[in-house]
């Protein structure tokens, strides 16, 4: 196989496959910045649904993300909650009582569910209806459980409530406009992390009047505030965002956002394909080096000194799990020991090594992913017992469980999801021979598209299945609130949005909720890491690895930065033209 390296030092071969042309000249503008450009990027896998409240996967926010804003939103560089919509805000003494600012003049996006086609201004109202819709049961709504649950005033009685459609006239009671720019929220306690809650998709706002005219339409059509529109969405084929010529953010050198012109994505399901386009100069971004490329690129991109290259690496530790989820309540993992059994059955070294090549941490720990951000919030992840390659011990939980050397136990359909390279297959093969040859269970893989694999794990509908958890927010509850025993539905015909495996555990959903509430930040991490402890000694999941995000961006592409989430937000991002690269800019990359 040709050395990959090749074609980012060959600068003339890029040059001469332009891409897409943009739709006018790029122009500089005040600090050095530029206006204009395309900016374009593949997925491996379809969007499932942009309606904020139904956003289940990586893919649809990534897209949702640029069209929408709520109060709050995240930093791309270093996570913290900036102002979005709400210019301040402030709580009282027991932080339980939360207020924000509106800016005044941001406009939705112009549509024809206005009246006269023309985007209206925002007022505090409009949070208010659709912080409300957060709190509804719906088939689409899939945040509650995961933001105002048991913390905000009335939203568990409002809930329970919309399910027979008997809801309080004025909504939630702890969620009111008290006048056109001012929002109040007030919790029932505490809670350190409700700032991270409000930068997810449920603290996106829209106007009641797209909901109204839309409905289910909205899975596609947007109206927003943020700083894109949606113009064209091709579905598995493209979707492609055009500039919001009327958001509100400018730039400290009074230049208005965004600064693109528009962002293409395409959905080529290959990951060789995807490389092909790269090279070719039709992407300006890759994310995660294919597996059997990495080596090659990372060996020669770093032993590279001196030479001229044609792309950066961006790389950083991800807040993330890759898992396999047990459905508890099935007849193969309904007993804790078939389950430890097949964790201590797996040799995740091996699968990280050798599969992986490198890429990741062994899932050694439990669910919460051990990056360097949460040993700070002093999380102690060394005092955690976690999973071990150990055969003996997993033929003797199979022993105990009444199935010894996997006599009489039924064969076990593991579904993983078809794009994401050829990683979830890999990965699915070498598990599939060490749980045959370790403990005598027969795997069938299955593969599925990833929407349908969601509707079906949400619905218990698999008994294994792959997934992976990026964090909503920087902080361990995202991960944690996986297992929570309380947002199990009553019955298994009612889908569970959050707790797929559909885990119980009152130990575990005791220490979970006394967590929740504590507001020393000591405290909290030690409760956080028992409760970790608690799924790992239970079985709740089969952790595999822990991500290292990489990404591959061409050189002229600027304030674009990686994090831990990848969590993008293409407000500031701009390109410099490529005959403007020589001597090389100086702007931040």
């Amino acid at each position: 196989m040709k050395k990959l390296i090749a074609f980012a030092l060959v600068a003339g071969v890029l040059a001469s496959c332009s891409g897409e042309k943009t739709e006018k000249e790029s122009t500089e503008a005040k600090g050095g910045v530029y206006y204009g450009g395309v900016f374009r990027m593949n997925e491996l896998e379809d969007f499932k649904n942009l309606y904020p409240l139904a956003i289940v996967d990586v893919v649809s926010h990534r897209v949702a993300n640029q069209v929408y804003e709520g109060l709050v939103k995240l930093n791309q560089a270093d996570l913290t909650v900036t102002p979005g919509v709400a210019y301040k805000w402030e709580t009282n003494e027991t932080q339980t009582v939360w207020t924000f600012h509106l800016r005044q003049g941001v406009l939705f996006h112009d549509d024809a569910c206005f009246t006269d086609g023309k985007g209206r201004e925002v007022k505090a109202s409009d949070f208010k209806y659709c912080l409300d819709k957060v709190c509804e049961s719906n088939a689409n709504n899939a945040f509650f459980e995961i933001t105002f649950k048991d913390k905000v005033k009335g939203a568990n009685e409002y809930f329970e409530a919309s399910k027979s459609g008997k809801m309080a006239e004025g909504g939630v009671p702890g969620i009111k406009a008290v006048d056109d720019s001012t929002l109040t929220i007030e919790l029932m306690n505490p809670y350190s992390g409700f700032l991270n809650i409000l930068s997810t998709p449920a603290g996106y706002v829209y106007p009641k009047e797209a909901f109204t005219k839309y409905a289910v339409d909205m899975r596609t059509h947007c109206v927003g505030t943020g700083p894109f529109m949606v113009k064209t969405v091709k579905e598995g084929d493209v979707v492609i965002l055009e500039k919001n010529k009327n958001y509100y953010g400018v730039d400290e050198f009074g230049n208005k956002l965004p600064y693109l012109d528009a962002i293409k994505y395409t959905f080529v399901k290959e990951k060789k394909s995807e490389m092909l386009e790269f090279q070719r100069g039709n992407l300006d971004m890759v994310f995660r080096i294919p597996i059997e490329m990495y080596k090659e690129i990372m060996g020669d991109y770093q032993n590279a000194n001196a030479r001229k290259t044609d792309f950066d690496i961006q790389t950083t530790a991800a807040i993330s799990t890759n898992y396999y989820g047990l459905l508890v309540p099935s007849t193969a993992f309904a007993k804790k020991e078939v389950r430890l059994a097949f964790n201590y059955a797996v040799d995740r070294n091996k699968i990280v090594d050798f599969t992986l090549q490198g890429q990741g941490v062994a899932g050694e720990y439990g669910v919460i992913p051990p990056v360097e951000a949460f040993k700070k919030l002093g999380i102690d992840f060394d005092g955690l017992k976690g999973y071990s390659y150990d055969v003996a011990k997993a033929k003797d939980y199979m022993k105990k469980a009444g199935y010894p050397d996997g006599k009489n136990f039924p064969k076990v359909v593991l579904t993983i999801n078809s794009g994401g390279g050829e990683r979830n297959q890999q990965i699915a093969e070498v598990i599939q021979k060490m749980l045959k040859e370790n403990i005598g269970v027969t795997v069938e893989i299955n593969v599925v598209p990833f929407a349908e694999q969601i509707d079906a794990y949400q619905s218990g509908k698999l008994e294994m299945f792959r997934t992976a958890w990026i964090a909503d927010y920087p902080d361990p509850s995202s991960f944690l609130g996986l297992f929570y025993g309380k947002n199990v539905p009553a019955t298994m015909d009612e889908k569970s949005f959050t707790n797929t495996s559909r885990f119980k555990n009152d130990a575990f959903d005791a220490k979970f909720e006394t967590a929740m509430k504590e507001p020393d930040a000591a405290k909290r991490a030690v409760l956080f890491k028992e409760c970790d402890q608690i799924l790992i000694d239970e079985g709740a999941l089969m952790p595999l690895f822990y991500d290292e995000n990489d990404r591959l961006v061409q050189k002229n592409v600027r304030n674009f930065p990686i994090n831990a989430m990848e969590y993008r937000d293409f407000t500031r991002v701009y390109i410099i033209p490529k005959d403007k690269l020589n001597p090389p800019a100086t702007a931040k990359k």
